[in-house]
């Protein structure tokens, strides 16, 4: 997946190696697509800067930015590209209006290029046209519910929407934007827009706390993880995608521009040490929102905007990432029962008010949160699910899930001691004692010298290696130690993790969780194999795609970046690990900090 992502937290763009957007939704993340190439070359839709074979072709982000720079040279000229979507403050508040801005300038010679424009709205269901008007081209879908878009250019519209040679002489712009603009549209205009948003992301960056070692790397999983989160509602995505495979071929295929309670709480946790509260503020609002306060069930997921119906529903019409199908938008998983969502939901709770000061009526309202949690843990934690990994069948006696159920009572205790209602404590201490002595019992094999999958099998899976980190278990505990190596030595393969080898509703697993490698490098450096956690982590950083991003899997063999991009669990590994293995500079925390 060579593909850069732009974005303003408000909406997000891929854009390939060659400059062509190849995937974009607006006016928001979770919008009906206008380019869709990604899901199907043919009729997705996409808009490409495209120049002959005489140009080379190199991409990079401008430092410390999320402004992506693709530069085309050739003995007859060179020019680049500038792509990104604007963000910038403005009058107190962020400007982040969902439009995409190509800025295109001459860098020596006559440099030719041709405009590929063909936006295919409403997920390319039914066709659009486009039409010059005197300002702007409009694009319409002609069937269906309505939709348009409209295009700004200093450049001519025939040339644009006929794919005409341009001979560039200056500058030029393609201003892409969901809304018609009241403003005229200049020049001058978009070269503000471009500094702005370029000093909005550097402002970003030099608040992030530093890294001796790992720098780069940290600072562009951090710009990732805020490109991921919803300005309106403070919800954090799990990427900006949908239905790219976990391997080619496959089915596995799923739209994950949702908000995963679990994967928001621990990029809560991450952004906290990093630094930017202001994140982690505006996610405990959404919270407070989405979360209920008495005896509701709480969801695995939810909307960006809180919704909670995510209704899951195949566009059949779209081919799939090289032919992967079926094509989805929505997710069952919402309805699914997942008991580690208490525990990762508490401990982020937890983390909240070690690190904020709040008014008494936050207090409330999170002390009657963790109350319902709490009920809800003791009530269900004897119950099956289907845990992190999303079973869609099968449900059974997880360790990861009883693990989580653990960490839910045991932050819940501490929250108590913090809000000074220890003594409604009491039977959550007790009962966190019993989910402790069931999972060494139960979830411990000897047979296989390791904790399991679930209760009563020997299959291996690598969430196990979470158990110090949690706090379960010391990291120089002989069961930990011999788990960490059973699951290294069983779910390893070509230097990368399996997340587990048994069949699933699906099959067998045929590639690597990229965030199971991470934990994998944690876990070595926690039992003491610190040189060996050091190369592994290095070789992983080595697989990211050029602009230094990661997906959701890698392919075993050829290292290909499969699944949603860009993932935002494998970035936050990314820093986690750095954190651990001694990157963060020496003004800040040094080690690792329990998740």
């Amino acid at each position: 997946m060579q593909f850069g992502v732009i974005g303003n937290c408000k909406s997000a763009a891929l854009v390939d190696h060659r400059g062509t957007i190849v995937w974009c939704c607006l006016p928001d993340f979770d919008s009906a697509s206008v380019f869709a190439s990604l899901l199907d070359e043919g009729r997705g839709g996409h808009f490409g800067i495209e120049t002959d074979e005489t140009y080379k072709i190199t991409q990079s982000y401008i430092s410390n930015t999320n402004v992506l720079r693709t530069v085309y040279e050739s003995p007859s000229g060179g020019f680049e590209l500038l792509d990104l979507m604007p963000r910038h403050k403005e009058n107190k508040q962020y400007y982040a209006p969902p439009e995409v801005l190509r800025h295109i300038r001459r860098l020596h010679g006559a440099p030719v290029f041709t405009v590929r424009y063909c936006p295919k709205l409403g997920y390319a269901r039914h066709e659009t046209r486009s039409v010059s008007h005197a300002s702007y081209i409009k694009s319409m879908a002609q069937n269906g519910a309505y939709e348009s878009l409209y295009l700004y250019t200093n450049l001519p519209h025939d040339a644009v929407l006929e794919g005409l040679p341009i001979t560039l002489e200056d500058e030029a712009y393609l201003l892409l934007s969901y809304h018609q603009k009241i403003r005229p549209v200049t020049l001058d205009r978009i070269a503000l827009e471009v500094e702005r948003t370029k000093v909005y992301w550097m402002d970003w960056v030099g608040r992030t706390t530093p890294f001796d070692r790992w720098s780069k790397e940290v600072k562009r999983s951090a710009m990732v993880l805020k490109l991921l989160s919803y300005q309106e509602s403070g919800a954090i995505m799990a990427a900006v995608t949908t239905s790219l495979p976990e391997a080619v071929g496959e089915e596995r295929n799923w739209d994950y521009r949702f908000c995963w309670i679990r994967d928001a709480a621990m990029t809560l946790n991450m952004l906290t040490r990093l630094g930017h509260l202001n994140v982690a503020e505006n996610f405990f609002s959404y919270v407070l929102r989405v979360v209920p306060y008495k005896d509701d069930e709480i969801q695995v997921m939810y909307g960006i905007r809180g919704n909670k119906t995510l209704t899951e529903r195949t566009l059949d019409w779209l081919d799939g990432y090289k032919n992967s199908r079926p094509v989805r938008v929505g997710n069952a998983a919402y309805t699914q029962r997942q008991h580690d969502i208490y525990g990762v939901l508490l401990n982020a709770i937890l983390r909240y008010l070690e690190v904020f000061k709040i008014d008494e009526t936050t207090g409330e309202r999170l002390w009657t949160i963790t109350r319902s949690l709490m009920r809800i843990v003791m009530r269900t934690w004897r119950l099956p699910d289907v845990s992190i990994w999303e079973y869609r069948t099968n449900p059974g006696h997880f360790t990861f899930s009883k693990l989580l159920c653990w960490v839910a009572l045991d932050r819940g205790v501490k929250i108590a001691k913090m809000l000074g209602q220890s003594e409604q404590a009491a039977p959550w201490s007790r009962e966190c004692e019993r989910v402790r002595a069931d999972i060494m019992t139960n979830a411990w094999s000897e047979k296989s010298g390791a904790f399991t999958q679930r209760y009563g099998n020997d299959n291996l899976d690598a969430s196990s290696l979470l158990m110090a980190s949690y706090g379960f278990i010391e990291p120089d505990d002989p069961k930990f130690v011999s788990t960490v190596r059973k699951v290294y030595k069983e779910l390893s393969q070509d230097g990368l993790m399996f997340r587990y080898k048994n069949d699933d509703d699906f099959g067998t697993p045929t590639s690597s969780f990229t965030v199971c490698s991470f934990w994998m490098v944690k876990a070595l450096w926690q039992i003491g194999e610190r040189g060996e956690a050091e190369q592994m982590f290095e070789r992983l950083l080595g697989y990211a795609n050029p602009l230094g991003l990661f997906s959701e899997d890698l392919d075993f063999k050829t290292k290909e970046l499969l699944g949603n991009f860009p993932q935002g669990y494998s970035h936050l590994a990314v820093i986690d690990c750095a954190i651990l293995l001694g990157g963060m500079h020496e003004s800040g925390p040094n080690g690792a900090e329990k998740l």
